[in-house]
């Protein structure tokens, strides 16, 4: 997506941000290109080129070869020109990243933990922003903000070993307590939102307008994209994946209706297999599984393939998406499983369903969205949303909605 430019004077913040974003998305450009994209004058874009090359925004990277005349001069963004420090924290772990301008990891700290505390996390979180800077990853003049991507809910979903202190969540002043350890923007987003955003600059989204994430983590969450915006409708609530009702096929309650979320995530497979002898508790011991254990994973593959299929041909008859993604922390090698078996039950049903694909985005996929939180702002992208500035988490008493309750799910 690009903004048309003006030559007005009072539209000189929007032709900056035009320019900006446009070298962001389409560079290598030219000068004379970026005037023809923005409908800008080549003097306007010259002025607002020079601006930001003081700034150390842009750079001038090489000359264009083999053309007549004066070779064209590309522009870039500076990967040195700003920097961005993105954390997801969930009900199993904590990752921080420390990106520059073109989304580029320069450090990360992860903890694989349960059920951290927010006390915990606001120490851990100060810790991982003094070493960045102590080690010198990232230049703290130069640094947009801090994005954090966290579930909505976080302490009030009766999750698979919640412990009952873990409702502390529910009420702290996370945005405050991330104020406390830095002077810079705090941007706030749920953690499947900032996956999703993360795969618009970075993944798919850079090839395709719409798409649907599915979020699989401790818990499970989706993201709707629409022409390159997320949408999140008119309560914020969008793309919540979790609460779409779908048919149990097998079991005492078969025929019934039952949230997808009660029957699909990283703990509720974990579970499946602790009630089959196999501890499991991390994405790593998962992916490493083989022999009988390994079936043990192919079998409720299989099952929650039934599911999943359901839910996907839902969201292809209302939506309509280029694509529906599969990311998160569920190992790779599963993910790509999970979309065989997915693809072979919407055959079955004789539908054609939208393109299926593992999300281009790692397991660090909402830390990395929600480094692009503060880099959205700073480089005038037209992801930048206004609210993650003021957002904090979603509780049951703020939406009147009761969280999805894994523990209820049957085995």
């Amino acid at each position: 997506m690009t903004f048309a430019g003006s030559n007005g004077e009072q539209a000189a913040a929007q032709n900056r941000a035009t320019i900006l974003s446009d070298i962001y998305r389409e560079a290598p450009i030219s000068r004379t290109e970026l005037a023809q994209r923005a409908r800008l004058t080549k003097q306007t874009v010259t002025r607002i080129v020079d601006r930001l090359l003081d700034e150390g925004l842009v750079m001038e990277a090489r000359r264009r070869q083999g053309l007549r005349g004066q070779p064209a001069i590309e522009l870039e963004i500076d990967p040195e020109g700003v920097f961005s420090i993105g954390a997801n924290i969930d009900r199993d772990h904590l990752t921080v990243v420390a990106v520059d301008a073109t989304g580029a990891v320069r450090g990360r700290i992860h903890h694989e933990e349960r059920f951290l505390m927010p006390e915990t996390f606001v120490a851990l979180m100060g810790d991982a922003v003094s070493s960045f800077l102590r080690r010198k990853v990232i230049q703290e003049p130069r640094l947009a903000g801090i994005g954090l991507a966290i579930p909505d809910w976080l302490g009030e979903v009766p999750v698979i070993g919640r412990p009952a202190s873990y409702g502390r969540w529910s009420g702290f002043d996370v945005r405050g307590a991330l104020s406390g350890i830095t002077s810079h923007p705090v941007f706030i987003d749920n953690d499947a939102n900032a996956a999703a955003l993360g795969e618009i600059e970075y993944g798919f989204g850079t090839e395709i307008g719409s798409f649907f994430y599915i979020f699989v983590n401790a818990c499970l969450g989706g993201s709707l994209v629409i022409d390159g915006m997320r949408h999140k409708g008119a309560s914020g609530l969008g793309g919540e994946i979790g609460w779409l009702p779908v048919v149990i096929e097998e079991g005492p309650a078969a025929g019934k209706t039952q949230p997808l979320g009660e029957m699909f995530s990283l703990f509720i497979l974990y579970d499946h297999l602790r009630q089959h002898g196999v501890a499991v508790s991390t994405p790593a011991e998962l992916a490493a599984l083989t022999g009988a254990a390994r079936g043990l994973v192919s079998a409720w593959l299989r099952r929650i393939s039934i599911t999943l299929a359901e839910a996907i041909i839902d969201i292809g008859m209302i939506v309509d998406p280029d694509a529906v993604l599969i990311g998160g922390r569920l190992p790779v090698r599963i993910i790509d499983e999970l979309l065989v078996y997915t693809r072979e039950e919407i055959t079955r049903r004789g539908v054609t369903p939208p393109s299926l694909h593992r999300a281009a985005g790692s397991e660090d996929a909402a830390a990395l969205g929600a480094a692009t939180m503060p880099l959205a702002h700073r480089l005038c992208l037209p992801t930048a949303e206004a609210a993650q500035r003021e957002r904090v988490p979603l509780t049951a008493h703020e939406t009147g909605v009761r969280p999805i309750a894994p523990a209820e799910a049957p085995s």
